[in-house]
């Protein structure tokens, strides 16, 4: 991150400028970790992602920020095998995503895309059954585990009441509900979002959020999730990713990440910012 004037954190530390080096963080160990990485698309000259280092703490909630084209979906996607780098490794507990076989690394990691589609014609417990693929021989039927997982899912997502309905016939809301339960029926060690709260109310984009951060207290599976907002990531991560360009501009804590400094160089927007248990953003002004 690059700083023209120190900033003041809440615990009266002094940062002046300084480089993004996850390698050199000692608090929790790498339950993702990506070196040298590069990606693309066909067509572009210039890749979308281009990130020398990044961990994504196991057992956390990791939130990846930015701007609109920052390269945040592509790099959810990258981590999630949905897209393969051009450049670098991608390694989930230590091993690289390559070793695994399709079945094998659906246990380990489940991903939640933003534009997912729910078929119409099929109950929401039929749908959150879908989940449990991973975990199912060929031509093996629903199993007593199976039934476990599900109603552990359809809880946990506190759509109970809406078991047997259509899932065809559900607000957007309620579909992106049961889509993260057809998620935890998986019941991976880790799990990655992209953008589970656009377009939802402010009310389902709680409950989306308390979900999550359940789901990572109560079973200790690490997360990492695409927000938009950066005011709900400071709010419910533990730690945040700043994209700008495709490359990581800072890593870290909220408080240690949010500063006045991000919001103008990464955002575009003149903005105060309060510490406390959480960083306040007030904006003032987008910048030209």
């Amino acid at each position: 991150m690059s700083q023209t004037e120190p900033t003041t954190r809440p615990d009266d530390r002094t940062e002046t400028d300084t480089d993004y080096d996850a390698a050199t963080e000692t608090e929790p160990d790498a339950k993702l970790h990506a070196t040298d990485l590069q990606v693309g698309y066909p067509g572009l000259e210039e890749p979308v992602v281009d990130c020398d280092t990044l961990v994504i703490p196991e057992g956390e909630v990791t939130a990846l920020v930015g701007p609109n084209g920052s390269g945040k979906s592509t790099l959810l996607k990258t981590l999630a095998r949905h897209l393969d780098a051009d450049v670098g490794d991608v390694l989930l507990d230590g091993k690289d995503l390559d070793e695994f076989g399709s079945k094998e690394f659906a246990r380990e990691l489940g991903m939640l895309s933003q534009h997912g589609s729910a078929p119409d014609g099929v109950t929401v417990e039929e749908l959150v059954h879908h989940g449990r693929y991973p975990h199912k021989g060929f031509l093996e039927g629903k199993t007593e585990e199976d039934e476990d997982a599900v109603d552990r899912a359809i809880d946990l997502a506190g759509i109970e009441d809406l078991r047997e309905d259509d899932v065809g016939s559900l607000s957007g809301g309620q579909r992106q509900l049961v889509r993260i339960a057809m998620s935890l029926a998986q019941e991976t060690d880790t799990l990655l979002l992209d953008e589970p709260t656009t377009y939802l109310d402010l009310r389902h984009q709680m409950r989306v959020m308390d979900v999550i951060r359940t789901l990572n207290e109560e079973r200790d599976v690490t997360v990492c999730i695409v927000l938009h907002d950066l005011t709900q990531a400071a709010r419910f991560a533990d730690y945040l990713v700043a994209l700008r360009d495709g490359e990581v501009y800072d890593w870290g804590r909220p408080n240690d990440v949010v500063c006045e400094e991000l919001l103008a160089e990464v955002f575009g927007v003149d903005a105060a910012v309060e510490y406390g248990t959480e960083p306040v953003i007030t904006p003032k002004r987008a910048l030209d």
